[in-house]
């Protein structure tokens, strides 16, 4: 194989796998002590969740954001989030359930740490 056939199989591998694979931030001190703001995490798409994984979801309040929190519980009428530090985080118990399509992916890794995070 010529190595132009090699960069584009390359390039074709990233892309297909930056649309599986998320990269995501954490903003602010919802999920401390679990992750915190400044923490980076990847997370998968189009996975099923279940209690107690973490997941990035949409904001119903604005699509456009995206919000790190963890699965609470499953029901009919959607997806029940919380954050770990239930005094500064807005999830479900203020949102409501969200729906299941607003779940974007599950979080399955962290692979940077804030540098103000106590480890």
């Amino acid at each position: 194989m010529r190595i132009s056939r090699w960069i584009a199989v390359g390039v074709a591998a990233v892309v297909a796998l930056d649309r599986v694979v998320l990269r995501v931030e954490v903003v602010g001190d919802s999920m401390k002590p679990t992750l915190w703001p400044g923490d980076r995490v990847l997370a998968v798409r189009w996975v099923r969740v279940r209690v107690g994984d973490l997941v990035v979801v949409r904001d119903p309040r604005d699509r456009e954001r995206l919000l790190v929190k963890r699965v609470a519980a499953l029901s009919a009428g959607g997806v029940a989030v919380e954050g770990d530090n239930p005094g500064a985080s807005t999830d479900s118990r203020t949102l409501g359930a969200v729906p299941r399509p607003a779940i974007v992916g599950r979080v399955i890794h962290q692979y940077a740490a804030s540098a103000g995070a106590p480890r």
